[in-house]
């Protein structure tokens, strides 16, 4: 049941993008069609999975001291991977749509979070399931965020026509502010269905406080630290 909460909480109540706010860059940038997010949100899974799986056995190995160090070089090998195998095998045209936000990956919030907060304490079963669930819950989130700018923009879905005769003047959605658009609509729709969830329940709707950024461990000095300097970790 533990695997299974672990897999599924990336999907929906802790999505990357929908609830956790990461990734904006990629998110907003390369989600101009759904093809383009698959192809993001599929190099970033393939990276959440493989750094997770590597973090969670030599987890106990990495002295406190330099863990982010080691982490960034872990997720940094397979960001290259990545990076040669689309630079080979991926079409000419989305390798080209998603460029620099390839080797990005490494410095991605979501990749880095999980890397912190859960494969560095955890085992690799568990650690395997939640990579798995932030990676297509994150993929997920981009290809429907692409999809409706692709509609909107061009009437096509993964570049088929789908409503004949749409107007290619549109263009909106096909650029930066689009995407601020239809994300800001995502968001309220999730906040939307969480309270009313809630309300159906016969209770108010808390945000998990794990998602409170006063538990991240990146940013948070060591226990050791100051009182006064801890008090303020910005």
């Amino acid at each position: 049941m533990r695997l299974v909460q672990e897999f599924s909480k990336g999907l929906w109540r802790e999505n990357p993008v929908l609830v956790l706010m990461l990734g904006m860059c990629p998110t907003l940038a390369v989600t101009s069609s759904i093809k383009n997010g698959l192809g993001m949100g599929l190099a970033t899974l393939f990276v959440l999975v493989g750094s997770n799986l590597v973090i969670s056995v030599v987890r106990k190995l990495i002295p406190r001291k330099v863990r982010i160090p080691c982490y960034i070089v872990v997720i940094a090998t397979f960001v290259t991977i990545v990076d040669m195998l689309m630079s080979a095998y991926a079409p000419a045209e989305l390798n080209a749509a998603l460029g620099i936000f390839i080797p990005l990956i490494v410095v991605n919030c979501i990749v880095l979070g999980r890397a912190e907060a859960f494969a560095s304490r955890n085992g690799l079963l568990a650690s395997f399931m939640d990579a798995l669930g932030m990676g297509l819950g994150f993929t997920l989130a981009l290809m429907a965020l692409g999809g409706v700018r692709e509609l909107l923009g061009a009437g096509t879905v993964f570049e088929l026509q789908v409503i004949p005769g749409w107007n290619p003047q549109f263009l909106l959605m096909r650029f930066a502010p689009g995407a601020f658009i239809v994300l800001g609509l995502f968001l309220a729709g999730k906040n939307w269905l969480s309270r009313q969830h809630a309300a159906a329940q016969g209770r108010q709707y808390v945000p998990p406080p794990e998602l409170d950024c006063a538990h991240c461990r990146i940013c948070i000095l060591d226990n050791n630290a100051a009182p006064a300097a801890s008090a303020n970790p910005d």
